[in-house]
């Protein structure tokens, strides 16, 4: 999931270099240490455990992308939950509420808590009903096809810029546990996280999310206890300011209000129209499945938010001249905690940046191999080829049609997978903390796309031109208002667009109804799978 605050996130890549060497002195601790020792065993371990999937894609591109719709409670949950946990509601977190207090880190955490339980309570179901493989589809049968284009491509820009940050920050974990240059590290994190995806799909992303979700919590959480017990609150209130745990960080301007509730809401309500969070809910068995599993994903980011904020508290107690925040949980690791809790964190690092980038590979590979190459340059060029074979060759059953089909989706969607990550490590190399570019990725999908979707479900006059009016008026706004708006007032950048998105599409649908009549009826069928695979619906 995205960042939302870019105080921490922000420099460019001399920055980066140049914080290398704040770091230097604990490098040489790494290589091929125990620690180094254990961390390479629990990468292979789930790496391995990730291409073992394989089996059981059966060569099928609905069950690679979404598990075949078979998924139950717990793989669900689990998927969620891990999606949520990604390297800005963990190291982030506490880098965050060391440099600005509570609200500043702990924003991520509730954000994307948030966002699971407006997704369970108004979202999960209706969608999980309509039968569907990405979320583009659904802009594709409520809107038009333009819709589905625009949409898709704004939900895959801001998604590669996803995979880039996270791609470099369980990069630059490994560069500096085993001292080697950060590219390399980069490139040979990504490889692994690349072929694992593409081996099982989504059910590589559901057994490997298992084994690295869990312990990573068993590791924050521990930590935090064992750092509790050993030294008592008391120990660490001293030396944190008032207004780093009060409420004034959701009340006053000059507290960073409004960039909190920026980031919450960005994160709470803008990432609903978030593709691996939606490729989780379709793949529920059923509707009731995907709601509770987006509860249950949403408990777990809290109770691991809270922790890492806590300890990025205590940061300034054990560390108050660090010089890259983003070390607070990295160090408390190798000094503060016993040697299995500080394994389990800084594993618990690198998988929350596998368990996001591998989502996002999938998610985005899925919408431009089905949504763009699939439905709206292959189709119709097959369309043409069967118009002048008319009457010629021989014809086939609907169930080897939904076979063949079925097989082209998986071949497409892996292909798709090489220039989505070859790009987000292009991307990683030349800009490896994204900062406020990933921000404005994902507020433009936020500003453009959220209404849609929303009216979409539950206003039958939702139309395909007001649908447009909103994605390119919200989105354009947004850009605009990143140059234009005075800094004191940054935030509201992120919420204004929407606000006017909403406002822009409801007339828009309104006046053309006679000549573009809404589709709402399509919320409630469910196409068969032949005419889903073939890209029909």
């Amino acid at each position: 999931m995205p960042a939302t605050e870019p105080n921490e996130w922000s420099s460019d890549k001399n920055d980066w270099s140049s914080k290398s060497s704040s770091i230097a002195n604990l490098e040489g601790r790494f290589v091929m240490s125990a620690m180094g020792v254990g961390l390479v065993v629990y990468i292979l371990f789930f790496f391995i455990v990730g291409i073992g999937m394989y089996y059981l894609v059966q060569k099928s591109g609905k069950r690679y992308i979404i598990a075949g719709k078979s998924l139950p409670f717990f793989l669900v949950g689990t998927m969620l939950l891990a999606q949520g946990l990604d390297a800005n509601a963990t190291m982030g977190n506490a880098a965050g509420v060391y440099g600005g207090g509570f609200w500043a880190g702990f924003q991520f955490a509730i954000g994307l808590a948030l966002c699971l339980m407006v997704v369970g309570i108004w979202y999960a179901k209706p969608l999980n009903r309509m039968n569907l493989l990405t979320l583009p589809d659904f802009y594709f049968r409520r809107y038009n096809w333009f819709t589905e284009i625009i949409t898709g491509l704004l939900m895959c820009f801001s998604f590669a810029i996803l995979v880039a940050g996270n791609f470099a920050g369980a990069g630059w974990i490994v560069s500096i546990i085993f001292k080697i240059d950060y590219v390399w590290a980069l490139i040979i994190v990504a490889l692994f996280i690349f072929i694992y995806t593409v081996s099982g799909g989504l059910y590589s992303c559901a057994a490997t999310d298992i084994v690295q979700i869990y312990p990573a919590m068993v590791g924050f959480i521990g930590a935090f206890f064992y750092l509790l017990a050993t030294y008592g609150w008391g120990h660490f209130s001293a030396a944190i300011p008032d207004n780093f745990v009060d409420l004034s960080g959701l009340y006053s301007i000059k507290n960073g209000a409004l960039l909190n509730w920026a980031g919450i809401l960005a994160l709470g309500i803008g990432d609903v129209v978030a593709l691996d969070f939606m490729e989780r809910i379709f793949a529920s068995r059923t509707p009731e499945i995907a709601q509770k599993s987006c509860f249950y994903g949403a408990v777990g980011i809290v109770i691991t938010g809270i922790v890492c904020s806590y300890m990025g508290l205590m940061g300034l107690t054990f560390f108050p001249e660090i010089a890259d925040p983003r070390m607070i949980l990295p160090t408390i690791a190798l000094d503060m905690v016993p040697y299995v809790f500080g394994l389990l964190i800084l594993g618990g690092i690198i998988a929350a940046g596998a368990s996001t980038a591998d989502g996002g590979i999938l998610g985005v590979s899925a919408v431009l191999g089905r949504n763009i190459l699939q439905r709206n340059i292959l189709l119709p060029l097959e369309r043409r080829r069967r118009e002048l074979k008319r009457g010629v060759g021989q014809k086939v059953s609907d169930e080897q049609a939904k076979l063949i089909s079925d097989r082209k989706l998986l071949i497409i969607a892996r292909i798709m997978a090489i220039p989505v990550v070859a790009l987000a490590i292009f991307l990683a190399i030349i800009k490896p903390e994204p900062g406020i570019l990933l921000v404005l990725a994902f507020d433009v999908v936020f500003a453009g796309c959220l209404v849609p979707l929303t009216l979409g479900i539950y206003w039958k006059k939702a139309n395909t031109p007001g649908a447009l009016a909103a994605v390119f008026v919200g989105s354009i706004l947004r850009l605009i208002l990143f140059y234009q708006i005075p800094e004191h007032l940054a935030g509201l950048d992120t919420l204004i667009p929407p606000v006017v998105s909403l406002i822009v599409m409801v007339p828009v649908s309104l006046l053309t109804q006679e000549k573009y009549p809404a589709k709402h009826h399509v919320i409630h069928e469910i196409p068969d799978d032949l005419d889903v695979l073939e890209a029909r619906a």
